[in-house]
């Protein structure tokens, strides 16, 4: 017996970009921002979307999760780096920089829960200094604002892969 299974369409829940026109191009400013920061000091496009991807799988975002790890996979991310992500602290694919980034990420990401310690923004600042540690911030908030956006209204479908 085989199964043929339809996939579940999951609708939009607000055209966002539509509705709040304005806005939605400030985000894309601040995301641009972000971007700009961390091209002037110089970190790798595998680093913004392991922090990327990160942020995205702990806020739900499944259009952010499905772009950045397609991004991640063009800045040279392995497939089994991308899996890992979820499990990092486990994982030995990390390099110690990577994993004060994505610590970062989480502790903010979750900044209710953690109150971002200082520990987490010490060990940045050990691996990454001052001003790339500031980019890494600016990227993590930017990331943050299109993960709630995205949760929220669910304004970008994925576009499904061919097999």
């Amino acid at each position: 017996m085989t199964f043929t299974e339809t996939l579940v369409e999951i609708p939009v829940r607000i055209d966002f970009d539509a509705a709040v026109p304005r806005f939605s191009r400030a985000v894309a400013s601040l995301d641009h921002a972000a971007t700009a920061e961390l091209d002037r000091v110089g970190i790798d496009p595998a680093t913004r979307d392991l922090v990327r991807l990160r942020a995205s799988q702990l806020n739900g975002c499944s259009y952010c999760v499905d772009l950045h790890t397609k991004t991640g996979r063009s800045a040279g991310l392995t497939e089994q780096k991308l899996h890992a992500v979820a499990i990092w602290r486990d994982s030995p694919l990390f390099t110690a920089a990577e994993r004060a980034a994505l610590r970062l990420t989480e502790s903010i990401t979750r900044a209710p829960e953690t109150h971002v310690p200082d520990g987490d923004v010490d060990e940045a600042l050990a691996h990454f200094g001052d001003e790339r540690t500031g980019a890494l911030i600016a990227l993590i908030v930017a990331i943050n604002a299109w993960n709630l956006i995205g949760v929220a209204t669910r304004c970008w479908p994925i576009e499904r892969d061919e097999d």
